[in-house]
């Protein structure tokens, strides 16, 4: 792939030379540059990347008593979001047992 000089646009090939969509820019072909090129054929494809599943731990609960009245229960699960304006984080809870939700204080 080369990209021109002039406006870093990509180029395509006409014969023997390298030529600008965008500005009409014209350059020579160099067949040792572009014999270093990567091709797509040597490429392996690895599969898609490994990415975190942010709902894979949502199951994992923390023993914190719930606020709620009528609730004994002493499991919550947890997640934290930002704070607007992006100073700090705050932990919010919901109950397993009663989906009561609340906030770390």
């Amino acid at each position: 792939m080369q990209f021109c000089d002039e406006c870093g646009s990509m180029m395509h090939t006409e014969e023997d030379t390298w030529v600008c969509r965008s500005c009409e820019n014209e350059e020579q072909r160099d067949s040792q540059a572009e014999a270093a090129m990567a091709i797509q054929d040597g490429q392996q494809d690895e599969g898609a990347p490994d990415v975190a599943d942010a709902t894979q731990d949502a199951a994992e609960t923390m023993e914190v008593s719930c606020p709620a009245e009528n609730c004994n229960s002493d499991r919550a699960s947890s997640e934290m979001l930002p704070k607007p304006g992006g100073s700090y984080e705050v932990r919010l809870f919901t109950c397993v047992e009663c989906g009561h939700k609340w906030r770390e204080s």
